[in-house]
């Protein structure tokens, strides 16, 4: 008949990469894959590159991997820390906020030249704070999540948050007015 099932991961057995069915890990977590570095780097050529490279280390360490949500996490995790290398080597000049003159006219929920802005904001934050906020409220993680994900003590997480949130409260005041009504 045909080939025997692959199994779509390993289990505790220590199986060949071959045993794993490679492409449907891949379609299954691809959209994550990919959304992390679209948000983070804005830039789509920049995100796939990362997708791929990110896919490309999976396919040499599936041995080492356990379960479904080990693969999960651990794809996350390589993507975050993939996209913040990748942004650290290519610095793109970018364009001050300052500079850039805004209608002070509050926009409807749902705008998209406002979700335009916020996500201008968003990018215009440092690597690893931007990740945070990303992960955060993209991903929807816990800060207890977001910080093994990405190494770094809970407080250093909820830190970056409050921070990053302070500043994007100030530049969208100091960009739209005061918004809260």
């Amino acid at each position: 008949m045909g080939a025997p099932a692959r199994m779509d991961l390993p289990v505790d057995s220590p199986e060949s990469a071959d045993s794993v069915d490679f492409a449907a890990i891949v379609r299954r977590e691809q959209a994550m894959v990919f959304s992390l570095p679209l948000h983070f780097l804005r830039d789509r050529p920049a995100a796939e590159e990362v997708a791929q490279d990110v896919f490309v280390h999976l396919h040499s360490n599936l041995h080492a991997l356990k379960s479904r949500e080990h693969v999960t996490f651990w794809l996350r995790k390589v993507t975050s820390h993939r996209c913040i290398d990748y942004a650290r080597k290519r610095k793109r000049p970018q364009v001050s906020l300052e500079e850039v003159s805004e209608p002070r006219a509050a926009a409807a929920p749902g705008d998209p030249l406002l979700t335009r802005r916020l996500r201008q904001l968003v990018a215009s934050l440092p690597a690893n704070p931007r990740m945070v906020v990303i992960l955060r409220y993209q991903e929807d993680l816990t800060p207890a999540e977001i910080a093994e994900t990405l190494a770094m003590p809970v407080a250093t997480v909820k830190s970056h948050l409050q921070r990053s949130l302070a500043v994007l409260r100030e530049k969208i005041e100091r960009v739209l007015g005061d918004v809260r009504t």
